[in-house]
């Protein structure tokens, strides 16, 4: 019986325990450094989950705490996604990631088939199926011209003044704020700002959504030779110009600033004072609910004649495990791709972003299979063009 662990209890961290966990063939463990955290995990998978407390950012704990396991989950924050992938590829163990890092995780590629250890990382929704179900169209195709990719998870009920909240860490939200966005044209990398490039676009059940450039390509910018490729977050109208004016102002700053204090001076992080003060607001109540939408096109030509294809999933709150649709959608890629990997279907040394994977019709298929199992249906439609 395959030993795992998952790496996080958050509200992905959960759901990745709790899948797992009701899968006789796997023996499941989740680590946190937070008792309550653990608990509600626990609570979560039906108590069928093995907890460990454990600092995860100090690596020789980390270390420690995996060494007994066959396989690693990671839903931990993206500051320490790099340093936590190099410790898992280190210790031997294979390993399925969600860490939305800011270092390139290809450049453990090397190290990881030194190890012989199959990392597939970025494999949660957005980056994720996004780049699988990308590179399987584009795989279809004679050539490819472009992919457009829109994603976002929502509150399904909007509230002034965010109308938004985080399905997932708000610091990694933050991050598609101000990261500067890697997006292609004519086949060369070029950046743009995040929240640049607004456009409104129309979807069937939500209705009309704003969409903005994120740094969300990830490797698709350079592991796929297409010569328009983007990716842009969706949220509520009106979202993106009040990020922007919180930006400009200088609240999503890193350096800290002095400001008058009744002993006198202090000096804070303005991004400390905003998260202090708008992240209570943009967590979800019990019961309360989401949803996610994303948008994949791919154009090109097969056979002399154009094509456009399309992939659309729009995915709500689920009632009967109260778990959030942005936390469905993300952990279910992962904890699929480790059991394919856990059970020898997918083998493959080294690190793997999703879009390597997209070429094998065979391992997208079985991908697609066991999400509309768990009652997440991914659309495809080609149109001729």
């Amino acid at each position: 019986m395959p030993r795992a662990i998952v790496l996080g209890a958050g509200l992905v961290g959960g759901v990745m325990a709790a899948d797992l966990a009701g899968d006789p063939a796997f023996s499941v463990s989740i680590a946190d450094s937070r008792p309550e955290a653990l608990e509600r995990a626990r609570a979560q998978a039906g108590g069928k989950l093995g907890t460990v407390r454990a600092d995860l950012a100090d690596l020789a704990t980390l270390k420690r705490t995996i060494a007994p396991f066959d396989i690693v989950l990671g839903a931990l924050a993206s500051g320490i996604g790099f340093q936590t992938l190099r410790a898992v590829i280190e210790s031997g163990k294979d390993y399925c990631d969600i860490s939305f890092m800011p270092e390139d995780a290809i450049d453990l590629d090397g190290l990881a088939k030194q190890h012989g250890v199959t990392a597939v990382v970025d494999c949660g929704v957005a980056p994720g199926m996004s780049n699988m179900l990308a590179a399987r169209s584009v795989a279809s195709l004679d050539r490819a011209d472009s992919i457009e990719i829109y994603v976002g998870g929502l509150p399904r009920e909007r509230r002034w003044p965010f109308e938004y909240k985080a399905g997932f860490s708000p610091s990694d939200v933050i991050e598609e704020y101000t990261r500067p966005s890697r997006i292609v044209e004519h086949g060369e990398i070029v950046t743009r700002p995040a929240l640049s490039e607004p456009e409104l676009l129309d979807f069937e059940g939500v209705g009309t959504l704003e969409a903005f450039n994120t740094d969300g390509l990830r490797s698709l910018a350079y592991t796929m030779k297409v010569p328009f490729m983007k990716e842009k977050t969706l949220r509520y109208p009106g979202h993106i110009e009040l990020m922007r004016v919180f930006r400009e102002t200088g609240l999503f700053g890193q350096e800290a600033i002095e400001v008058p204090g009744p002993g006198g001076p202090v000096r804070v992080r303005p991004l400390d004072v905003i998260s202090t003060l708008m992240f209570p607001k943009w967590s979800y109540g019990p019961g309360e609910e989401d949803l996610t939408v994303m948008r994949i096109v791919v154009e090109g030509e097969k056979g002399g004649r154009r094509e456009r294809h399309a992939w659309d999933l729009l995915e709500f709150y689920d009632k009967s495990t109260q778990a959030t649709s942005m936390s469905r959608t993300t952990a279910f890629p992962c904890t699929i791709m480790a059991r394919l990997i856990a059970s020898g279907q997918f083998r493959q040394p080294g690190v793997n972003p999703p879009e390597l994977i997209g070429p094998d019709a065979a391992v997208v298929e079985r991908v697609l299979s066991a999400h509309r199992e768990r009652g997440v249906e991914y659309r495809h439609s080609i149109q001729s063009l």
